[in-house]
Formats: C-alpha cells, structure tokens, sequence
C-alpha cells in the first residue's frame, strides 16, 4: 500500500492547485494523509480525485474544512493516528505514545519541518511542506509504503 502524507499546504496562499511534482506521487497512492493547515476544503476535494483522503484539523483551517482535531485509524494493517500540532519537541515521543497508546505510526504537522523518528515501538512522521517551506531547504511530502501491517518503507521527498 502507498500512503501519501501531505500537511501544511496553506491554500490558496501557497497552494493555487496541486503542484505538479505532489502529484507525480500522488498518481497510484492507495490514501493520502493530510496532517492539517490545508486552510481551504477545496484542497481536500482536489486530493480525493487521486486517492481517498484522511485529514485533521488545522490551527489556520477555515469552517469549510471538515476534519476532526485527531484522528485514528487502520491502513494495511498498521494503525495510525494524526495530529495536527504534536507540540513541543521536547518529550514528543512520549507525549505521542500517551496519547495515542495503540498507535503504531503518529503523523503531524504545524512546524513544516521534515521529521522521521521512532522509539519503543512508536514512529512520528512530520512530512514538512511541500509549499511552504519557511526555513527549510526544500519544500516536501513524505512516502509511506505499508506490507502486511508494518512500514516496509518510508521516505521524506524534495518537491520544490
């Protein structure tokens, strides 16, 4: 299974429509998972054409995107939770595990900053941007490819 994970595109400031290179990734995703700061719901619309779309809530989405604060749930397998904001990053690995205690893979956003770590059985995914890149040197998504309920392969991608 392939997962596409999206946060922070900030439409319609940074994200007038799908930027070619996302959706050179987005072509044959099995989900995509959009960890908040889509900011207008047409961007989750646009995403369903390629694959069915899993989103969270954003501290600057608008009231037409409908998404829940945190969600948890199954793909191939591996059980997966998302936040938006994961907070400081001091402790966040624990704070994740204690709020999400059957997670095996906890996707965020807020920080735009390209993240992959993983301890006592719990990995957190922040994919960065792939608009707004802010201070990083790249704008970018991250790659999730699921077999038989376990991260086989995941991969944070330059698009910019």
């Amino acid at each position: 299974m392939k997962v596409v994970v999206l946060s922070d595109t900030h439409a319609p400031r940074f994200w007038k429509t799908c930027p070619p290179r996302v959706v050179e990734h987005l072509r044959g995703a099995d989900a995509i998972l959009h960890a908040g700061d889509v900011c207008v719901g047409w961007v989750l619309d646009e995403l369903a054409s390629y694959a069915p779309v899993h989103a969270v809530k954003g501290n600057n989405d608008g009231p037409d995107v409908e998404a829940p604060e945190t969600l948890e749930l199954t793909l191939g397998g591996l059980r997966v939770a998302m936040i938006h904001d994961s907070g400081r990053a001091k402790g966040r690995l624990a704070r994740m595990r204690a709020r999400f205690p059957k997670a095996d893979l906890v996707v965020f956003g807020h920080s735009h900053i390209p993240m992959d770590q993983s301890a006592g059985g719990l990995r957190i995914l922040n994919p960065g941007s792939p608009t707004d890149r802010r201070r990083q040197p790249y704008g970018t998504l991250g790659l999730l490819w699921i077999e038989g309920g376990t991260l086989a392969e995941v991969r944070i991608v330059p698009v910019t």
